[in-house]
Order: structure tokens, then C-alpha cells, then sequence
């Protein structure tokens, strides 16, 4: 146990004394302390002592070490509040690879801040949610709907709360904890209680309390990871949940600017969007009977980047946009070079993420080293008749036949490049820039349960949700949390996966959608995203590594199946989403639209699965996509644990922040190192594998970062001159289309000869 937290809190590094006897110790040469009250005391070094006990008990830190790095830096006039910084510095100083352990004194130290600022201005820390809740509805802090609970129930709820979970953060999680998430004199207990008594109110009142506790133990344990704009915006009045959108333009100037304004809304409210482009006239195309007179797609994308600057979500950041275009638009070469530091400063957009959705098609003729024609949409409309964006598989292909055949007789706006190079040129502008995004339409749009009703143009900012989107009437949005594996036993999963989906439902309940046309969307099919974080963890905990395949495919079998299974026993109880009728779930598929047939072959427990399609059959599905990685790279640090089911970077290095650099190591790298399997070294192949087995129990996507090392000898022990060529990225992104992945996201390079032990792969 702890020394008891409380007595440190009210106590402090001074002792309680009238000024008289200040003025009597500064005269005698003892050091006074300006505590955060404004009052001064004589330092009281026990006190400190104390402080220091209780922040290293039952790590692996020698507490002596901190409180002689201290006393180098104490002066007469010293306040508590510098004294506890000094702390945390010198821990942080104390911090490297032998020593991982001082990262977590650091954190707790600076939770203790928290809880002491907290006690001057509230006057209590936690022992009166209730009370807290009150005051801060009239403050304007906190949604009113929280009152939808009595005081009698606020006072139960209250004491659920287990203040010792604060105290299980490193530096890097409590400092974004407390800088991102919770408000001014707000508690990290009273923020998790909070969103699960709110995600708990659209419960029926006899459970709501039940479901309640059972949603705060969840989060406050770090065992589900809520999104940032779940968990920063849903206790605020008005805030926004939704995590990701897509928009689709149409070809005329009233789509445009609609769409632009609702990226400008979903950006106001936090929300990164995909914006697909594909429908709007290239560049030399006419425009009111005028030949040779469009832009193109680029000056519209310009004002997107201009509204993503200008609408910076708040002020706490530039909005987060990224451009989608299909493979077969002839402003491609332009598309990929609009980032660039050369040519026309006019048709630049530095400040979006470009994204290209890729054909099959498209992929076979870069194999084949065939050409590829870029053609405008609205010519290919006007003169065949066909409209290009909703097509993929079999039907783009028969499309894309009959425009080839009448190249120079009806399609004169065209351009013909090797299918290769083309690629090539795309493998340039990631290798320079880490973009464009890789999309793969057809296997996105193969695995869609929806096709009865629409089509997938793209994918959101993250590359790992995406639904139907049809302009002017449904805009793609979906909620997100994140199952932590670090914090999981394989008993847990049933339990933990049927709580994450049961959040998502109710958060579409209670969200209030930026425009209609997201509204719309929610309404129809209530899309979430279950994702997950801490893979790495989960393998080195059991000393295995990315390449037990077999072993991660049972994982994401169970979290797949108990996740789909719960969207079913919520149809049951609630209806199923409006429209089930005619997708691909109605018919009996499940993850991925695959038939039951697939399970029975590939499933480690195919009964359950045949279950499960006659259920979903008879009793509907609640939700049309359920699953989706996203990177969480921030929300992992909070979490303590690795970020998505990637690698982590190295075993330990230091992030760099705008106040510094701070430490960042993996929990289980002190007994389990030599399992961490360091993606700076890991060969992407096997990173490839690992996200490929895993899409197959994921029914939406996976946020696959890539990190290619160009230094000698890394992935090649017994060549120690070799180092990876183009010819190697080229391979492992075609295996990634090879083998089923969905999207590429970033791509990564760790440089020849600046190879430095820190983090350069860090996406958010």
C-alpha cells in the first residue's frame, strides 16, 4: 500500500506557522517556502522526504537518489509549487533504460500537484462527487444532462471512485491526462465517473446505475480507452463525440461549398474528415460549354487546406483534412506533387493529407509493368455516359475497358503513363513527405455490409473508419474507443468487448452530429468502431512475437466475435440498425461479408460463428461496421501501453515536447525486453503479415503505419553493407494489396546515417 496519500495532500512540504515565526526562521538563515495558499514557512525536509517515499513505493528506484538531486536546487523563497517540479525534473533526469521505473515516480508526482491545487481552489479533493457535479453544472462545466441522476445517486457514484487508479501513470500519460482531458479543478476520477455516468443515461433507470459502474471500472482501469473527443468533449455542454467523418463532392459549385462547410463544422467541433474529390472536373476540362477552362481538382482542395487552417478547432489546433482521389483522375501527377516546395505557389496545399483510393486494376498493371490511363470524370460522363467514382471490382473494370476503347473517338481529355512509374512516383512522394495514403477501394468495398445501399469512396484520417457516403444526403461518421491489451487476461475479452460496444451504442444516442447529413448517417447505420491498443505488450507479456501469427489471429477471432455478438444481443434488445434489411448481414455473411463457409475453415471455433449468422439473421444487427484500429498514438500514453497493434518504435527513447523531452518506454520492458520486438529494426514484412491476419476479424480498418530503416545492415545480419533499396518498399507495399490490408497510412522513414535513439514515427 501507499503512505497515505490524503495526510501528504493536506500537509505539504511546510508547516503551519504565523508570519511572526517566518520572520524569526529568515532572520536564524532556514530556507522559507511560499506555499500555493501565498502564505510562507519554514521547509519542513521530512515533509519532502515523505512526498518522496510515497511517490517511489513499490517501484524499482532508489529514493534517496531523488531527494539528493533536489537538495542541490532548494533556495530561500522556494514555493511548493517549484519544489514539486524540481521533483519531477530530477526523476526525469534519473530516467533511462536501466531505470525505466522513475518515468511513473515523475507521473505520480505530478498527479500529487494535481491533487494539491486542486485542494487550495476546491477546497476538497475527492469525497464529495456529488457536490463537484453541482457546482460545476453551474459553472457551465459540465452538461446538465448529468443531472439526470438524483443527488442520492450522484453520492453512490461517488463512492465508487478508486483514487489509487490515478496513481498508475507514467510522466507522459499524467501530463497529457491532465493538459488535454480534464478540465480546470477537475480530478481524473471525477472525468471517468463522469462520461460513464453519462454514456450510462440513455439505460433504462433501473440499469443505469449498473451499467454506469460497470463503464467507469472499465475506464478508469485502463482497460477501454475512450476517444479524445468522447472523453474530452462529453462532459462539456454541446460538445462533439464523433471521432471521424467522410464527405463526398459532388461536381457543381453548390456541393462544393456545402461540403467545405461542413469540413469547416466537423473541424469547429475536433473531428478529423476525409474529403473524396474524385467527382470534380480536371484540370482542361470545360466548364459551361467553355473548353480548356477547369482548374482542376487542386484550387478546391487549396480552399480545404485554408479552411482546415482557419477553422483550427477551437484554437487548439489546425483542422485535420484529408483529400481523397481515385487512381484513374488525370490531376494525379498534380495530386502528388501539390506538396512539394516547387512549381506554382498557387496550387500548393501543405496542410491537407492526401489520400489515393486505389483500384485492383489499377494494382495488376503496376505488377505488370502495363499502362494506365488518367481520364476526366465529367468528359468520361458527358460522352459514355458512366460515372466513375461509385465503381470498383468487376464493375470499374468493365467501365475502364469501355473508355480505353474509345480513347480519341469520344474521350479526348486523357493521359497514358506506365502503371509503374506511376507508382514509383507515388513510393517518391511517401518516402519525402510520409503521403500520400494508400486506399484500397475494392477490398474496402468487397468487405462492406452495405453495398445494397452505397459505396465506400475513401477513408477517414486515419485511414481505419469508413462507411457508406453519398453526397448531399450521408456523411460517414463513427464513435471510437480502443480495448487496451496491455491491461487484459484472455478471460476478460467477452466481458470488455460486450462494454465497448454497448458505449458506442449509447454515445450515438447522446452525440449531437455537426450537420445533418452526419445525422442522417448516424441514424441509419449507426457505425462505431471498436478498436484496440497495447499488441505489443499483449505478445511480449506472453513471450511472443509479430510473427505468431496463429496466436494473434485467435486474439482478434475472440475480440471479432464477441464484439459482433454484442452489436446482436443489443439488436435484440434495442432493433437493428435501419438499414440491415438486404445487406450483406441479413444474408448470413459476417465479418468482411464473408460466408459462414470461410469461418468453418479459418476460425479456430467455427460452431460459434454459424450460431452467430443464424442470429444476426433472425434478430438483426445493432451496428453496420463494429470494428476499426485506429493509432491512438496519444491516448496509448494515457493508456500506458503501445500505440494500436503496431511495433513499438524502440524499447526506450525520448519524445520531444514543446517543454522538452520526455521518457517513453514500454511497461513490460523491463522483465519481457527481449521479446520487444523494436520496429526500427523489425522487418515491415512481417508487420504486413501480422495487420493482414488480423483484418480478417476487423470488419472495418487498421491504421498500418510502415517504418522503413534505409541503414545498413539492419534487416540484413548476414550482409552487414546492405540496405533496404526502393525494389524492398515497392515489395511490402504491393504485399500489403497482395494480402488483403485495406489502406496504407503512413510511411515512415528512419534516415541513412541520422539514425538516433527517439521518435520519428509518432503520426498525431
Amino acid at each position: 500500500m501507499l503512505l497515505d496519500t490524503q495526510e501528504n495532500i493536506n500537509s505539504g512540504y511546510s508547516y503551519q506557522t504565523n508570519h511572526s515565526h517566518n520572520k524569526e526562521a529568515k532572520n536564524a538563515g532556514q530556507i522559507e517556502v511560499i506555499k500555493r495558499s501565498g502564505t510562507s514557512a519554514p521547509l519542513d525536509v521530512t515533509k519532502i522526504r515523505k512526498v518522496v517515499d510515497w511517490a517511489c513505493n513499490g517501484k524499482e528506484v532508489n529514493s534517496i537518489a531523488l531527494e539528493s538531486g533536489l537538495k542541490t536546487r532548494l533556495r530561500h523563497g522556494i514555493t511548493t509549487r517549484e519544489i514539486q517540479d524540481n521533483l519531477i525534473n530530477c526523476a526525469l533526469e534519473l530516467c533511462d533504460l536501466d531505470q525505466p521505473d522513475w518515468r511513473y515516480v515523475a507521473g505520480r508526482l505530478h498527479i500529487w500537484s494535481l491533487w494539491k491545487e486542486t485542494l487550495v481552489h476546491r477546497g476538497y479533493n475527492y469525497g464529495n462527487y456529488a457536490q463537484t457535479v453541482q457546482s460545476f453544472v453551474e459553472q457551465g462545466k459540465y452538461d446538465e444532462r448529468i443531472l439526470t441522476y438524483s443527488t442520492t445517486e450522484l453520492e453512490e457514484a461517488g463512492s465508487w471512485i478508486n483514487a489509487d487508479w490515478d496513481l498508475d501513470y507514467d510522466y507522459a500519460g499524467a501530463v497529457l491526462l491532465t493538459s488535454r482531458y480534464l478540465l480546470p479543478q477537475e480530478l481524473p476520477q471525477e472525468a471517468f465517473l463522469t462520461c460513464a455516468l453519462l454514456l450510462a443515461m440513455v439505460e433504462s433507470p433501473d440499469s443505469r446505475l449498473y451499467y454506469a459502474r460497470k463503464f467507469y471500472e472499465a475506464i478508469a482501469s485502463r482497460r477501454i480507452s475512450l476517444a479524445t473527443p468522447i472523453l474530452a468533449n462529453l462532459r462539456i455542454p454541446n460538445g462533439s463525440l464523433t471521432s471521424c467523418f467522410i464527405v463526398s463532392i459532388d461536381d457543381n459549385l453548390e456541393s462544393i461549398f456545402r461540403e467545405i462547410t461542413n469540413t469547416a463544422r466537423i473541424s469547429k467541433n475536433g473531428g478529423g474528415v476525409g474529403v473524396n474529390v474524385s467527382r470534380i472536373r480536371a484540370t482542361g476540362s470545360s466548364v459551361m460549354g467553355k473548353k480548356n477552362a477547369s482548374g482542376g481538382v487542386i484550387p478546391w482542395i487549396k480552399l480545404l487546406n485554408d479552411t482546415a487552417i482557419a477553422v483550427n478547432q477551437g484554437g487548439r489546433r489546425a483542422g485535420a483534412v484529408t483529400v481523397g482521389l481515385d487512381i484513374w483522375h488525370l490531376d494525379v501527377p498534380e495530386f502528388l506533387e501539390m506538396q512539394t516546395e516547387n512549381g506554382d505557389q498557387r496550387r500548393k496545399a501543405y496542410d491537407v493529407f492526401p489520400q489515393l483510393v486505389i483500384a485492383d486494376e489499377f494494382m495488376r498493371r503496376v505488377e505488370n509493368k502495363q499502362e494506365w490511363t488518367l481520364v476526366d470524370p465529367f468528359e468520361v460522363q458527358n460522352e459514355l455516359g458512366i460515372d466513375l467514382a461509385p465503381l470498383w471490382g468487376v464493375e470499374f473494370e468493365k467501365a475502364y475497358s469501355i473508355i480505353e476503347a474509345n480513347l480519341e473517338t469520344k474521350i479526348k481529355l486523357y493521359k497514358k503513363v506506365n502503371a509503374r512509374e506511376l507508382f514509383k512516383e507515388i513510393m517518391r512522394a511517401q518516402v519525402e513527405t510520409g503521403m500520400p495514403y494508400l486506399a484500397f477501394k475494392d477490398a474496402i468495398n468487397k468487405a462492406n455490409p452495405n453495398k445494397h445501399d452505397g459505396y465506400i469512396p475513401g477513408v477517414n484520417l486515419c485511414t481505419e473508419s469508413f462507411s457508406n457516403v453519398t453526397p448531399n444526403k450521408y456523411a460517414h461518421c463513427c464513435n471510437l474507443v480502443s480495448l487496451n491489451l496491455a491491461n487484459l487476461e484472455d478471460s476478460d475479452i467477452e466481458s470488455v468487448c460486450t462494454l465497448a460496444v454497448r458505449i458506442l451504442d449509447n454515445t450515438i444516442d447522446i452525440t449531437i452530429p455537426p450537420f445533418e447529413d452526419a445525422k442522417n448517417h448516424n441514424d441509419r447505420y449507426r457505425t462505431i468502431g471498436v478498436g484496440a491498443m497495447g499488441l505489443a505488450d499483449w505478445l511480449a507479456k506472453r513471450e511472443l512475437r509479430y510473427n505468431n501469427l496463429s496466436e494473434i489471429s485467435d486474439l482478434f477471432e475472440n475480440i471479432g466475435y464477441h464484439c459482433t455478438q454484442a452489436s446482436m444481443l443489443l439488436s435484440k434488445e434495442r432493433g437493428a440498425y435501419p438499414a440491415f434489411e438486404g445487406s450483406d448481414w441479413s444474408k448470413g455473411l459476417l465479418i468482411g461479408s464473408k460466408p459462414v463457409t470461410w469461418f468453418e475453415e479459418n476460425a479456430s471455433q467455427p460452431i460459434r460463428w454459424q450460431k452467430l449468422a443464424i442470429d444476426i439473421q433472425k434478430y438483426g444487427i445493432r451496428n453496420s461496421h463494429i470494428t476499426a484500429i485506429a493509432p491512438n498514438t496519444s491516448s496509448s500514453l494515457v493508456q500506458g501501453c503501445t500505440a494500436s497493434v503496431l511495433p513499438v518504435y524502440s524499447r526506450f527513447f525520448y519524445d520531444k515536447w514543446a517543454k522538452g523531452t520526455v521518457p517513453i518506454a514500454p511497461p513490460y520492458v523491463q522483465d519481457k525486453y527481449w521479446f520487444y520486438q523494436e520496429n526500427k529494426t523489425l522487418h515491415q514484412d512481417q508487420v504486413v503479415s501480422a495487420i493482414a491476419t488480423i483484418q480478417q476479424w476487423i470488419d472495418t480498418g487498421i491504421s498500418m503505419e510502415l517504418l522503413f530503416n534505409l541503414n545498413q545492415g539492419v534487416y540484413f545480419a548476414d550482409e552487414p553493407e546492405r540496405s533496404l533499396k526502393a525494389k524492398d518498399i515497392f515489395d511490402t507495399l504491393m504485399m500489403s494489396w497482395e494480402k488483403g490490408c485495406k489502406a496504407v497510412y503512413y510511411v515512415r522513414i528512419v534516415q541513412r546515417d541520422s539514425f538516433k535513439e527517439e521518435c520519428t514515427a509518432c503520426a498525431n
